[in-house]
């Protein structure tokens, strides 16, 4: 089975979330936390600070990951696996394809014209949140 990871990132004041506006299918258009895919025999925690690196330009160093979820989904033979962290201190971002913003927590993010995942995102940022607030 294939592994893709996401990766929620909280700026350095839990105010904002990185997300990127993807550039192809699947869901063109549409902002999708930054991520990609493991590769077979990579450390999942491993794969998820390459894809943040090469995605945003954020170093290891900046922001610990936690992984606090996953999703399997069968019917595409793959599994999400899901990382959370919260920067350290505000940097510049380094954008690779998709151009990335960050979004204020208030947003909808159960709104399937503006994000991806087929309103999974809400859920997932309602986690992350618990998770993150169980690590202050």
């Amino acid at each position: 089975m294939k592994k893709f990871n996401c990766i929620v990132v909280f700026n350095e004041d839990k105010t904002k979330l990185l997300f990127c506006k993807r550039k192809k299918d699947p869901y063109k258009g549409l902002y999708n936390f930054v991520g990609g895919k493991v590769e077979k025999g990579e450390d999942g925690t491993a794969a998820a600070y390459r894809e943040l690196y090469e995605e945003t330009g954020i170093p290891s160093k900046e922001i610990p990951l936690f992984h606090f979820m996953d999703f399997t989904y069968y019917h595409h033979d793959f599994i999400l696996e899901l990382y959370v962290g919260k920067l350290s201190s505000s940097r510049q971002l380094v954008e690779e394809v998709n151009p990335l913003e960050w979004l204020l927590l208030e947003e909808d993010f159960s709104d399937p014209e503006r994000f991806a995942g087929d309103q999974n995102i809400a859920h997932i940022v309602n986690v992350a949140l618990r998770v993150m607030e169980d690590r202050v």
